[in-house]
């Protein structure tokens, strides 16, 4: 069966990356996100293949003026399906 991978976005309140419970929220919104995009292109997610990265502007070098909140949790997962093996969640984007 053919895979790729996918990502999902979360976006939030830096003054609040500190709380576990906060980031575990937007983890999940993060991984639904990611879930309704593949789900959009025709394929699933593989279960257990979730991968959270936050990213704060206090403290990352990324750009990150044009994001909501200027916090970002991305989810990137393995997908599989039809036309799988095409999908390549890259740099910010997925292609």
């Amino acid at each position: 069966m053919e895979t790729g991978t996918l990502f999902g976005w979360a976006f939030g309140d830096p003054a609040r990356e500190d709380d576990d419970t906060y980031i575990a929220g937007l983890e999940k919104e993060a991984l639904e996100n990611a879930r309704e995009t593949a789900e959009a292109k025709g394929v699933a997610v593989v279960n257990g293949s979730d991968v959270f990265t936050s990213l704060s502007a206090n403290d990352s070098l990324v750009e990150l003026d044009h994001a909501p909140g200027k916090l970002v949790v991305r989810c990137t997962v393995h997908v599989e399906g039809p036309g799988a093996g095409k999908l390549h969640a890259e740099g910010p984007m997925n292609g």
